[in-house]
């Protein structure tokens, strides 16, 4: 990736985009000679027998508004950056006017959430206009993956259920909101073989009652004691330490079918491009603040905990 980020691109973008301009200029005025009208003077092109293509000069009200919009921009040029190295007289940057007005929001609607940040979480989750302003945040930062309605998606938990991978306590919640998750789940495929990852999957189908073969669930069953328990333990019952699924409650992040237990055994979940990032939440305490943190975590808790 270096070669995107030499100076020469720099002086590129500025070259070019000041060569354009005054090429547009060029190219205005030398279209926009006043000539006389002459009737004979056609670009040879006609239309419905008799609609002519005349060549004459461009208007003048169109030649005036066509320099503002050269002059706009050279102007444009000189206060904002655009010209590669040159920053503009204004030092105007995106990342100053975003900080700015996230200044200018917390100064607004800090005290807001001020008020709510030392209280109890429980008693949070209950509070009308605390859970109106944790709506809010989730809609925002945690819809795009959970959902508006909070019921998740193929890869993306269910939080209104009271199924947890890493445990449903307030103050967990706020520490998976703060902290972030990266869930992991090893592609076995290739050590396990066809056959014994869909023995496994069957054994894996059996633990919650769902349709499986029972040939292949007793020979998987050894599979998973010697290969799977140590993470969703001995019962398949999971390990909220590690964020490792129950197995035995017949609610499957990834889907229940055979077809999907057997490709989140061969390929894994969250360890490589086939499956970007899904297993991964990520931290929201640099984005917003503990504060927000604790509104938004007491407002998830409520989902699954209505009083």
């Amino acid at each position: 990736m270096s070669e995107f980020t030499s100076g020469f691109w720099e002086y590129y973008v500025g070259i070019i985009t000041v060569v354009s301009i005054i090429a547009c200029a060029v190219l205005l005025q030398s279209m926009s000679r006043r000539r006389a009208p002459d009737e004979s003077d056609t670009t040879g092109h006609t239309w419905d027998e008799d609609l002519v293509e005349y060549n004459h000069p461009l208007p003048q009200w169109w030649v005036w508004l066509f320099y503002i919009t050269i002059v706009f921009s050279l102007a444009y040029l000189l206060f904002y950056p655009g010209l590669g190295l040159y920053a503009g007289s204004l030092k105007w940057t995106s990342k100053g006017e975003y900080e700015a007005e996230m200044k200018a929001a917390e100064e607004r609607f800090g005290p807001l959430y001020q008020k709510f940040a030392s209280q109890d979480l429980r008693k949070l989750a209950a509070d009308p206009e605390a859970r109106a302003l944790g709506q809010k945040l989730f809609l925002n930062n945690c819809a795009q993956c959970h959902g508006s309605d909070a019921a998740g998606g193929k890869g993306f938990p269910n939080l209104t259920d009271r199924d947890w991978l890493y445990g449903g306590e307030p103050e967990t919640i706020k520490a998976s909101i703060m902290n972030g998750r990266n869930g992991v789940m090893p592609a076995l495929g290739p050590s396990l073989g066809q056959e014994g990852t869909l023995d496994a999957a069957n054994y894996a189908l059996s633990l919650s009652g769902a349709k499986h073969d029972a040939a292949r669930a007793a020979r998987g069953k050894q599979t998973f004691t010697t290969v799977c328990a140590a993470c969703h333990g001995a019962e398949g019952k999971g390990n909220q330490q590690l964020g490792a699924p129950n197995l035995t409650d017949n609610i499957w992040e990834y889907g229940g079918s055979l077809a999907d237990v057997v490709e989140t055994i061969t390929k894994g979940r969250g360890t490589n491009t086939l499956n970007p990032g899904q297993s991964s939440m990520p931290a929201h305490k640099d984005s917003l603040g503990e504060t927000k943190v604790h509104i938004l975590a007491a407002y998830v808790y409520g989902l699954s905990n209505r009083p």
